[in-house]
């Protein structure tokens, strides 16, 4: 190909739009791939599934301990007392038939301030239910839960932390939120104290959901190291109503809850 000066003009003003029209092509399409591929819509992108909150992005160190009841009583009051000893607020999902069983549990949780929520009313498999089904089942739960204590539930944790689009969908129907952990201690699994503790204390991150059990064997005996710990490092610690955003917000595709 002849050099550009040896040409007649007209194809050097040719190969020059040519030139401006691909540069202009490479910075459109680099534009585009820039905003397709951003982190809210590659988390939009990545699933079309509805999610329940597993953590929420926080600009304090604020992080939420729950408790999920659904068989044995074992160690409610000495997690009330544990949990008094520190003036901490935590959250307990309740099953509805944890709440027929113990209903003077139920009260002594609410009265000593702590958020009082729904884990359904008898542990069901809800991906196995239709939408009426669960909603009924929340609701089922909620009135129990609100005639001990007065407070209807606004908070909801699917059984077994199974779900799926159907399952969420119909828990919001209800006007409940679905919120799951991104911090298992396993403590259902009888783990040690000091590997509760260290599972915990190493995963956990501002805007942290926790999840324990009322009736695991050393989670007792486990919370009082994790609670001086989170409050040694700076952390709050809050029910999850409080730690949840207002306003506006997404969730990306991990069920971190953003603020827009």
């Amino acid at each position: 190909m002849k050099p550009l000066r040896t040409l007649m003009p007209e194809t050097v003003l040719i190969l020059k739009r040519r030139r401006t029209m691909i540069i202009a092509g490479i910075l459109l399409a680099a534009a585009i791939f820039a905003v397709i591929f951003s982190p809210r819509v590659v988390g939009v992108a990545a699933t079309t599934r509805v999610l329940p909150i597993y953590s929420v992005q926080r600009d304090n160190k604020a992080v939420s301990l729950t408790f999920d009841a659904a068989w044995g009583n074992e160690d409610t009051d000495d997690l009330i007392s544990i949990l008094g000893k520190y003036n901490i607020r935590a959250t307990f999902f309740l099953v509805g038939n944890w709440v027929d069983k113990y209903p003077e549990s139920v009260k002594a949780l609410s009265d000593a301030g702590h958020e009082v929520m729904n884990h359904s009313n008898d542990h069901a498999h809800f991906a196995r239910l239709s939408a009426s089904q669960i909603a009924a089942n929340v609701n089922a739960c909620s009135d129990k839960i609100e005639a001990i204590t007065g407070v209807r539930p606004t908070l909801f944790r699917c059984p077994y932390g199974e779900y799926d689009d159907n399952v969420i969908t119909a828990v919001q129907s209800t006007g409940t939120t679905a919120i799951q952990w991104d911090v298992d201690s396993l403590d259902w699994k009888d783990l040690d104290a000091a590997t509760i503790r260290e599972r915990v204390t190493s995963r956990v991150r501002p805007g942290s959901i926790v999840l324990f059990h009322n009736a695991a064997l050393h989670t007792p005996e486990a919370l009082p190291g994790i609670i001086e710990f989170l409050l040694h490092n700076g952390y709050s610690i809050v029910p999850v109503s409080e730690l949840l955003l207002t306003g506006d917000y997404y969730i990306d595709h991990t069920g971190r809850q953003i603020p827009m």
